[in-house]
């Protein structure tokens, strides 16, 4: 049995309206949830699938970290769709720090996270300390290094960049076959 803590305000969105959110939890990946509303947190039984009850916590964290409940589901669809977890408190001194490079990382109006998103193909959320990212391997990679840079002070004009050059990458088909 596993055990995720979730923040109190998104217990509701973990069980979903009468519970619904829950129970696809449960049956797409094959494990029995014990939530306790109080504390936030979730214990997780595997009942079926043990590939996918490995992955269910995940799909709670996801949850937990402010993803939809879709998004965090799509990490069961995919093999290499993983949750990356980015703690800012590591790379900030004090809460004013904090809230400066958490609005770095937003940008005016959400649009530097909504950039990243369509850039790498991968979701991000920014709440409470932490970045969460839902993607695949290099996806994730390219995010990563996103907000290491704008954690670092980087201008935004260089991150965009940054982002838009790996946009390219990531999008190009290679074809082996194909003459050159």
């Amino acid at each position: 049995m596993q055990h995720v803590t979730v923040p109190q305000d998104r217990i509701g969105v973990v069980i979903g309206a009468g519970g619904e959110t829950m129970r696809e939890i449960e049956e797409r990946a094959g494990v029995r949830l014990d939530i306790d509303s109080e504390s936030g947190s979730v214990a997780i039984e595997e009942t079926d699938d043990p590939v996918a009850a490995l992955v269910a916590p995940d799909v709670i964290k996801a949850i937990g970290r402010g993803f939809k409940p879709e998004t965090a589901l799509s990490i069961l669809d995919h093999d290499l769709r993983t949750l990356e977890l980015i703690d800012l408190t590591e790379h900030t001194r004090n809460d004013n720090d904090l809230q400066r490079k958490k609005g770095r990382i937003i940008g005016e109006n959400g649009r530097t996270r909504e950039l990243i998103e369509e850039l790498t193909g991968a979701n991000v959320v920014v709440y409470g300390t932490t970045v969460g990212a839902v993607g695949g391997p290099e996806e994730l990679q390219v995010v990563r290094r996103a907000v290491g840079m704008l954690l670092d002070g980087a201008p935004h004009g260089a991150v965009y960049s940054y982002l838009e050059r790996k946009s390219n990458e990531l999008n190009d088909d290679v074809s082996f076959n194909a003459p050159r």
